[in-house]
């Protein structure tokens, strides 16, 4: 099955081809990380409204690249939440009016779901069930993974999400956006020891990232000269190894308890270098296997979209077209 993929749910527009739910034939992503620079964040009302001028012509890329057109596929996915209802509107409103003029069938994905699903675009792929660890600029979560739409909360963030954490530390030292970026680029180059930072929620497998975010401000609060870049490299890479060490630890611990020697990182954040050598490091001591995308499928992207797609047409799922956008949509 040829599957068109569609992803708008926040800043990045997307599509994509994947075939029989496992090879991507293409994978266009827009990005709007220039526009939102300016205003240290995403701007919803700017944002759906780029993806109003860019979602046709990155439709059109993707089936270039793939090197097929409309009349090969076989059936359209769309992100139908959680996240930005404007943006949602505009990949779920196209998706649907193609899905209908070309007379494929239609399926809205969850997002969430999405990003775990992305692990099948790997070479190497899990079976279920598996622990999985959804970790973004809007979720910090961990899974148990009993197959396609079986999804179980084991643990979950109490307040501010890691992705969330590493933007907000960013614009608090003036780093720039995407803060995650930044601070991965810039504390390779520091000591994570210099620095120690709290660990909250300590021997729970629920994680809690405000506090580290307020002991950073009371670290940086009342010192008038600027941080020298010796010092900010040693400062961001303290701050990045307190998130790193409560995703690893917590997860991992997670996958103890369940019983389940296989781990899955997704979302954004898990492209952070620092965290995939963590996982890989700490789960093969711990004798538990770490699956991770590659990066270009951590961060949000259509051909995720279309996995999940693949596995809802072929169970014979068909979403009407009076299908709406939810900007709150719990994976369990």
């Amino acid at each position: 099955m040829l599957l068109l993929g569609i992803e708008s749910s926040c800043d990045e527009t997307a599509a994509a081809v994947v075939s029989d739910g496992t090879k991507a034939l293409s994978n266009v992503i827009a990005s709007q990380i220039a526009i939102h620079e300016q205003y240290g964040g995403v701007v919803p009302e700017i944002a759906s409204r780029k993806h109003m001028e860019a979602i046709l012509p990155v439709i059109q890329r993707a089936l270039d690249d793939a090197g097929v057109s409309m009349r090969d596929i076989e059936g359209i996915a769309a992100t139908r939440g959680p996240g930005l209802v404007g943006s949602l509107l505009v990949g779920l409103s196209v998706a649907k009016a193609m899905a209908c003029a070309a007379r494929v069938p239609f399926a809205g994905v969850n997002h969430i779901e999405g990003h775990i699903a992305a692990i099948f675009l790997s070479d190497t792929v899990p079976s279920f069930p598996f622990v999985a660890l959804v970790v973004s600029g809007g979720h910090t979560h961990i899974y148990r993974a009993g197959g396609f739409g079986d999804f179980q909360i084991l643990g979950q963030t109490r307040d501010d999400a890691a992705g969330e954490a590493f933007d907000k530390a960013a614009r608090m030292l003036n780093l720039g956006y995407p803060g995650g970026v930044v601070i991965d680029r810039l504390a390779k180059s520091g000591n994570p020891a210099a620095i120690r930072f709290p660990r909250a929620m300590k021997g729970s497998i629920d994680f809690s990232f405000s506090g580290l975010k307020t002991s950073l401000l009371n670290h940086v609060k009342g010192r008038e000269a600027a941080v020298s870049p010796d010092k900010m490299a040693d400062l961001v890479a303290s701050y990045q190894e307190a998130i790193v060490d409560s995703l690893v630890e917590k997860t991992l611990m997670a996958a103890k308890g369940a019983s389940i020697p296989r781990v899955v990182v997704c979302g954004g954040v898990a492209s952070n270098s620092r965290l995939r050598e963590r996982f890989f490091d700490e789960g093969t001591a711990a004798g538990i296997e770490i699956f991770l995308p590659p990066p270009v499928f951590c961060t949000d992207n259509a051909a995720m979209i279309a996995v999940v797609g693949d596995h809802l047409l072929r169970a014979g799922r068909n979403d009407t077209l009076d299908l709406n956008a939810v900007s709150r949509w719990p994976l369990n």
